[in-house]
């Protein structure tokens, strides 16, 4: 929770500034930034971040991060990761319409009413509260109805904590809970004959357009960049070697070593 008089924008702590923006991206243009990741840098404020008016994919996890508010403007984001902060709610998130994924799990959302402002959010699809491999989870996750009650909020949702409970993939999980229901005891005196149901949606098998994406590009982009960066730290590493076995070798001789 919040310390009693601590508003929004004050704790302690490292802010997001423009030259940090700008240092981690190499954009000159705050609105031009595409991703960014500000992972495990304590940051308490995310102080001009609401600029990035073009961001569509953004981790901030592992941070001190307790209020999202310059979140808001982000009208493209579509992948937002705060997972491990101290947030103890995400109605600033309610504004982000294009968002499609988001992980919180890590954080202090004690109660499912705290979920109300993403109800809103149609294309929203994939969610995460809690994540048993990196031990992180959120107070609300403790209720025996969570899942039921997420589930209820959100229908729209098709991933619940890395499962899938609609669309493709979730036919399996159904098929599974319908044989362990007829496998158990029951009450009645003989058996009850249902109808046949297709496994598969209609239009499960047929062909889809993949459609190109600003956020693959960009990330093509950068690691091409990094690459490259790569390629010139090697060449380098060559000539310093080369250079230091050339001051090594006595004068007029031939250097018996082999770097």
């Amino acid at each position: 929770m919040e310390p009693a008089g601590e508003k929004p924008g004050e704790a302690d702590g490292p802010r997001i500034t423009p030259q940090l923006l700008k240092s981690c991206t190499g954009e000159f243009a705050l609105e031009s930034i595409l991703l960014l990741k500000l992972r495990g840098l304590g940051l308490a404020d995310l102080g001009c971040l609401g600029e990035c008016l073009g961001l569509e994919w953004l981790d901030l996890s592992g941070n001190a991060l307790t209020h999202l508010g310059p979140l808001a403007s982000l009208r493209q984001l579509a992948v937002l990761n705060v997972s491990n902060n101290r947030l103890t709610g995400l109605e600033p998130l309610a504004a982000c319409e294009n968002l499609q994924s988001l992980s919180a799990a890590g954080n202090l959302l004690a109660s499912p009413g705290q979920l109300q402002c993403l109800a809103g959010l149609r294309c929203l699809e994939y969610l995460r509260l809690r994540d048993p491999l990196a031990r992180l989870s959120n107070p609300l996750c403790a209720s025996p109805s969570y899942w039921a009650v997420v589930r209820e909020l959100l229908p729209g949702l098709k991933v619940i904590d890395g499962e899938r409970v609609s669309g493709r993939g979730s036919e399996l999980y159904q098929l599974c809970r319908d044989l362990d229901s007829s496998l158990r005891p029951s009450s009645s005196s003989g058996p009850r004959a249902t109808e046949a149901q297709p496994w598969v949606e209609q239009g499960y098998w047929e062909s889809r357009t993949t459609r190109s994406s600003s956020i693959l590009e960009e990330a093509c982009r950068q690691f091409q960049d990094t690459l490259q960066e790569c390629h010139d730290l090697d060449r380098q590493a060559r000539d310093s070697l080369a250079q230091a076995e050339q001051a090594l070798s006595p004068a007029g001789t031939t250097s018996s070593f082999v770097f």
